[in-house]
């Protein structure tokens, strides 16, 4: 039922078990016809480190509500550049897709920190008229960041309709930024500090255009030029701490419990 009512840009609140955390996670991908859900998680905190070795083959979520928030906008774009940056790179997958099915010429620009990293790049060729793939070392593609392939692109096509941006917040700021003098909209997904995702926490709520809105129920996609990008990093960094204590907690418990009697 999820996989037949997911669209492009939506996502899920994943819970792992049931005293677990809610985590917001964008739908990489979903097959209508098979009835699946493709999720991607980069194991950084306590629930992902715990979530990367907990989900093998046959595991269970306890639970995952969704699909949340307003997908994509897929109109009559001639020509579209997505860029995705590190993990990003899985959410904006179905939107590329999404264009290239309505008949837009799409650009993908992918980067990653080194070549070991590079994941997808066949599902993306499958769907992209061009594909730039860019690493911070150089050790594969562009050597550079995505701006730099973003900028490849626009220079290559002055008649780009629309770029599409997801990733990190400063990864997304600085594509507004490449984009802004241009003046080529933009669009990026934002994935902020989420609780229940129904708009009653308040927790994601971010700046745009100097209004107030929560990404979960107003978005997550909102204009790339609006969006106040210092608060939302500011915002992000709020519970680094209570994320550390959590982590090394939980990496001290799994210690323990491997140590001989």
């Amino acid at each position: 039922m999820l996989a037949r009512a997911s669209r492009p840009g939506q996502f899920v609140i994943v819970l792992h078990h049931e005293q677990g955390e809610r985590i917001p996670l964008t739908i990489a991908d979903f097959d209508r016809e098979k009835g699946t859900v493709t999720l991607v998680i980069q194991a950084v905190g306590k629930t992902t480190k715990e979530m990367q070795g907990a989900c093998v083959v046959g595991a269970s979520l306890f639970g995952l509500v969704g699909p949340m928030g307003h997908p994509t906008h897929i109109g009559d774009e001639r020509k579209v550049v997505c860029v995705g940056g590190g993990l990003g790179v899985a959410p904006v997958f179905p939107q590329l897709r999404a264009f290239k099915e309505k008949g837009a010429y799409v650009i993908g620009v992918i980067g990653f920190r080194s070549k070991p990293l590079i994941f997808w790049e066949e599902k993306f060729r499958g769907y992209c008229d061009e594909l730039i793939i860019c690493t911070d070392d150089g050790s594969a593609g562009l050597k550079g960041f995505v701006t730099d392939g973003l900028k490849q692109a626009l220079e290559r096509h002055p008649d780009v309709d629309q770029v599409i941006a997801v990733g990190p917040p400063v990864m997304m700021k600085a594509c507004a930024e490449v984009t802004r003098p241009r003046q080529v909209k933009t669009s990026v997904s934002l994935n902020p500090i989420m609780v229940d995702g129904t708009g009653m926490c308040g927790g994601c709520r971010v700046s745009i255009g100097g209004a107030m809105k929560f990404a979960c129920v107003d978005g997550p996609d909102f204009d790339a030029h609006e969006v106040d990008f210092d608060e939302l990093m500011k915002r992000q960094r709020l519970f680094v701490e209570h994320e550390q204590r959590a982590l090394h907690g939980w990496l001290h418990k799994c210690q323990s419990n491997h140590l001989p009697a």
